[in-house]
């Protein structure tokens, strides 16, 4: 947690991932996040991974640091007052249709700088999830070792989505702080995702070859990047980005003059070319097969630590979990009370300033934890009207004991 973004005031009516990531960057980085809900919890309020007791701590971690107002969503009175609410703040992120009460077209009436961000499967306004969208542009036909596609358990469009959102969200800020101008920015996950297709030149690439790539399994396309076994049964993945990389990795596993002898064969030079590195695999791979297969794992480690060498194991995620580098000795993560009563490392922000205190990470609210608190400063209503509300069953509060 920082406080760069203190003062900024942000309501939130979203689910799932794409929009709470927003959200939770936002948080992290010191806004305040008012979180909107039905009473109850929305669709992914118990979403797994949960606990024992049905705790979501999917949604206590997508939800940290933020604030929690509960309404009935279903009732006018419950959407009136949500709709006052970003009237009243000026920022909104949502993944909300793009019509309905919670249009920009509505929100924006009286409130001509509103500023709405809204995430949505495609740019037309229908639905799409991560892994839809994933497969639309073609990525699962290119993992894995085919013919079958292979889908990924990341849900990455989701995340890059959440990610650009929050970006757009204080880019519109900073054109409002210039031309008092707000607006709707519409993030469709289908966008980002062809967009960084051809971000990556992928676009580019299909229609100047007129082919697919094809498949590689394990390997790292245009460079040499594969995985290996070693002697003692560990598989790691090795990639040479550098002909400094390159010319240590081929010292550390003996291969010198293996090497040599396949330029001289070939007419070819690895020592600065990543992609006849990758052309020439098929005599490359198996010189390094049998010499990574003839060492211990901790043996490669160290030589390859020495020579700058990008490698790693694979390990299962329980693994990583308890490595320390990664996670109880990283000072991104920190201690918080947790609404699901579960003690564990809890991520704050991703960046790291050096020059600034880094804040405990915070804890994601119960559902209407927040709602007195809200109304009364945002909209500035009584206690005698908040209670009407909650006695009317339109405001929701967290459940005493839970």
């Amino acid at each position: 947690m920082y406080d760069l973004l203190s003062g900024l005031s942000v309501i939130e009516a979203s689910s799932f991932v794409a929009s709470p990531t927003a959200g939770l960057y936002c948080a992290q980085l010191g806004a305040e996040v008012i979180r909107v809900d039905q009473i109850g919890g929305g669709p992914d309020y118990r979403r797994w991974p949960v606990t024992a007791e049905n705790a979501s701590l999917y949604w206590e971690n997508l939800n940290r640091a933020k604030k929690s107002l509960a309404l009935d969503l279903g009732r006018p009175q419950g959407r009136e007052l949500l709709q006052e609410l970003v009237r009243a703040t000026g920022q909104f992120i949502t993944n909300f249709p793009v019509g309905g009460f919670l249009s920009h077209e509505a929100l924006s009436a009286g409130r001509g700088d509103l500023i709405t961000v809204r995430v949505m499967g495609w740019a037309d306004g229908s639905p799409a999830l991560d892994y839809t969208v994933n497969n639309m542009v073609g990525y699962p036909m290119l993992t894995g070792a085919g013919p079958e596609p292979v889908n990924h358990v990341l849900p990455a469009w989701d995340l890059l989505t959440g990610a650009y959102a929050a970006f757009a969200l204080l880019a519109a800020i900073q054109r409002r702080s210039a031309s008092g101008e707000g607006g709707e920015v519409r993030v469709p996950l289908s966008d980002v995702a062809i967009g960084t297709v051809a971000n990556l030149g992928g676009i580019a690439e299909l229609l100047y070859s007129g082919e697919n790539r094809p498949r590689l399994g394990n390997a790292v396309y245009g460079l040499f990047g594969r995985d290996f076994v070693t002697r003692d049964g560990q598989r790691t993945m090795i990639v040479v980005v550098t002909p400094r990389q390159w010319a240590n990795l081929v010292a550390a596993l003996g291969l010198g003059d293996a090497i040599a002898a396949l330029e001289s064969e070939r007419g070819v030079s690895f020592a600065k070319d990543d992609g006849l590195r990758f052309t020439h695999r098929d005599a490359l791979y198996p010189l390094f097969e049998k010499a990574i297969a003839e060492r211990d794992h901790a043996e490669l480690v160290a030589a390859f630590d020495a020579g700058g060498i990008v490698h790693s194991p694979y390990r299962t995620m329980l693994d990583a979990v308890n490595d320390p580098v990664l996670v109880a000795d990283n000072p991104i993560f920190g201690r918080a009370e947790n609404p699901s009563g579960f003690a564990y490392p809890a991520a704050g922000a991703f960046a790291t300033l050096p020059d600034a205190e880094r804040l405990a990470p915070q804890p994601a609210p119960l559902n209407g934890q927040h709602s007195e608190e809200i109304l009364a400063s945002r909209l500035s209503l009584s206690s005698g009207e908040i209670a009407r509300l909650i006695d009317a069953g339109i405001v929701g509060l967290a459940p005493t004991g839970e």
